[in-house]
């Protein structure tokens, strides 16, 4: 079993910045790609940002420019750097983490990132 702890979220103004971050944990074999979603009250929950294991990105257009994704593999964490925050930011982000060599994928418990205009 795997688990994935969440941290550094917050409310912040408009125009600030944040650091979020995920540790995995547990029976960890070979971690595939990271990923970071996020979902705003009665609405989807939708990517954000994912990095695979090679070191390649990709990013919502809504956060491209802003956002930076990353990884340390020797701390089995991802973070997520975030810039120039914007009210449209405010949302609960989750982690998400999946294993190369199984089906299996893990979800963190999801942190409040709160943007004031």
């Amino acid at each position: 079993q795997v688990q994935l702890v969440e941290s550094g979220g917050g409310l912040v103004q408009a125009g600030g910045s944040l650091i979020l971050s995920c540790a995995a944990s547990g029976s960890i074999g070979s971690i595939g790609d990271m990923a970071w979603y996020r979902q705003a009250p009665g609405k989807q929950r939708d990517l954000v940002a994912r990095i695979w294991s090679s070191g390649s990105t990709n990013y919502a257009d809504s956060v491209k420019g802003r956002f930076t994704i990353s990884r340390d593999n020797a701390k089995n964490t991802v973070y997520l750097q975030i810039n120039l925050l914007k009210p449209e930011d405010t949302a609960v982000y989750y982690c998400n983490v999946a294993m190369r060599w199984s089906v299996r994928e893990y979800w963190g418990q999801g942190i409040q990132v709160t943007v004031s205009s």
